[in-house]
């Protein structure tokens, strides 16, 4: 359903997936950073998800320069074609047969021809949705892989699982073919949404741009080993990767496919931090197309909320983020047990929305039983308001990447006590030697140690001293290294080169001046 479709072309297409405007904080908050902070340039923006009922009403008000805006659900029931025999078409399946081999050898940085064919297959009805869901050729060519690749699990589950897998597949060629014009696109992950960028790539050249916040195949791991929805036949799941049940290791095969067509598109591969960088590298994006933008916050907003801390240091613990297991907030829980027995009048407040996995946050809330008022649970509420009545920062993810929240708290005044994930240990310790030498802004703890986490928070509140410095390096390596002034400019350049490529690939001829000439 598009909430505009007034207007044939755009500047940026943005390519989002599970965020903005749907959700919350986090990518979704940047999202919104990044269109606010060009407002000389247009965005198109379409929202992937998986099931409507999943996302409610939108999270955030689409600023003016968004000038379209769509959204579709990719495992919404009831979307597939109705059943019909279809012909069998041999030439489409050798071309199908090709390109699993192609990603099988893992064959990266190299002109794949074989998906660029099924997508021009697809679009004048030689091989489409319905010769994958029904036709003889794809269930002969499923079961030769099952028979190939897999004899533990059902045949019955492993054909669900495939369909499961593919079917989104063929929407996003549907909706590669019908989106708006745009200069470039920019995709905010791999995945389903990496997808459609290739697939725009592909078939309009022009620029795309990946930016990821997470790497988005170990997030879709961590997420595939707490799945309960997967079929499963082999017990429980171990972190082992060699003993990974089959169904998980089929699914996070699936999504490293799809990154590395995504890096293989991509003319421009962005991650927040160096590790970042290097692990894309890693999993297959050529090293010269990378690069890294860290977060930036709006400093001087943030800074006066300074003037409005209290002299003393509350004695308050904020976790802000969505309650979901990725975030670990039954850890946090469990370390505040620790700290109220040891510090009687601190308080636990945990700021986040409960919906996203309202499970979950059911199994939070009685784990706070019997610590009564010392256990809040504040449900989603603005920085501005909070931040200037708290002490300390909390988090206990098991997976970050650049969090905004900790440079918000810092530009506030609010040091940090995090765990050692994504580049938590980069801000609150520094990276270069002239940022190290700021001084720690915080204590960096392990991954669910609860007692790590309640040390570390009893630390900081209880040594006035140790508090003061660590604030003070906080404010200095946050307006040093992450402003968004310094973002926007980095950004601004990225903008410029793809768009500049487009106004070459589209320079009309001299008899045609005047008249913008969009290749769609």
């Amino acid at each position: 359903m598009n909430i505009r479709n007034d207007v044939v072309q755009a500047d940026i297409g943005l390519l989002l997936e599970g965020t903005f405007p749907y959700v919350r904080g986090g990518v979704s908050s940047w999202v919104y950073q990044i269109i606010r902070g060009f407002p000389d340039l247009t965005f198109a923006v379409c929202f992937l998800g998986s099931r409507e009922e999943d996302y409610g009403e939108m999270k955030y008000e689409l600023p003016a320069n968004v000038v379209h805006m769509e959204q579709h659900y990719l495992h919404e029931k009831g979307s597939a074609p109705s059943a019909a025999e279809c012909p069998d078409n041999k030439e489409a399946f050798e071309v199908v047969r090709a390109l699993h081999d192609w990603y099988g050898e893992k064959k990266l940085n190299l002109e794949n021809q074989y998906l660029g064919r099924i997508v021009e297959l697809d679009r004048i009805g030689r091989y489409g949705e319905k010769d994958f869901l029904y036709s003889r050729e794809s269930w002969n060519y499923i079961t030769e892989l099952y028979r190939k690749n897999c004899t533990d699990p059902s045949l019955i589950d492993y054909f669900w699982t495939v369909r499961t897998m593919h079917a989104p597949l063929w929407k996003l060629m549907n909706i590669a073919v019908n989106f708006v014009p745009c200069g470039a696109y920019h995709t905010i992950c791999t995945g389903y949404a990496g997808f459609l960028g290739a697939l725009l790539k592909k078939g309009r050249d022009k620029p795309l741009i990946l930016s990821e916040h997470g790497i988005y195949t170990k997030e879709r791991k961590i997420d595939l080993f707490q799945a309960e929805w997967i079929s499963d036949t082999r017990g429980e799941l171990e972190k082992g990767t060699s003993e990974v049940a089959y169904f998980r290791e089929l699914w996070v095969r699936f999504f490293e496919t799809l990154g590395r067509e995504c890096y293989d598109a991509a003319d421009r591969i962005i991650s927040l931090y160096e590790a970042n960088r290097l692990r894309q590298v890693s999993d297959g994006a050529a090293a010269e197309k990378t690069r890294s933008i860290p977060n930036g916050i709006d400093f001087s907003h943030l800074d006066k909320l300074r003037s409005k801390r209290p002299h003393e240091i509350p004695l308050v613990v904020c976790l802000i983020g969505r309650v979901v297991p990725i975030k670990d907030v039954k850890t946090f829980i469990r370390a505040m047990r620790t700290v109220v027995n040891a510090m009687p009048g601190v308080e636990a407040w945990i700021a986040g929305p409960e919906e996203e996995d309202p499970a979950y946050a059911r199994e939070c809330r009685s784990l706070a039983e019997g610590l009564g008022d010392s256990v809040r649970f504040l449900g989603f509420q603005r920085i501005d308001d909070i931040l200037p009545k708290i002490g300390l920062l909390a988090l206990s993810s098991i997976s970050e990447a650049l969090p905004l929240v900790i440079l918000e708290g810092y530009a506030a005044g609010v040091p940090c006590v995090a765990t050692d994930v994504g580049s938590c240990r980069q801000l609150i310790e520094g990276g270069s030697a002239e940022d190290i030498a700021l001084g720690a802004a915080g204590i960096v703890v392990g991954i669910a140690n609860p007692e790590e986490l309640a040390a570390a928070i009893i630390r900081l509140l209880s040594d006035s001293a140790l508090w003061q410095s660590a604030q003070k390096a906080g404010v200095e390596r946050v307006k040093k290294y992450y402003t968004q002034e310094s973002m926007f400019a980095q950004y601004r350049a990225v903008y410029e080169q793809a768009l500049t490529a487009t106004s070459a690939v589209n320079t009309p001829p001299a008899a045609e001046k005047g008249r913008c000439v969009w290749q769609v």
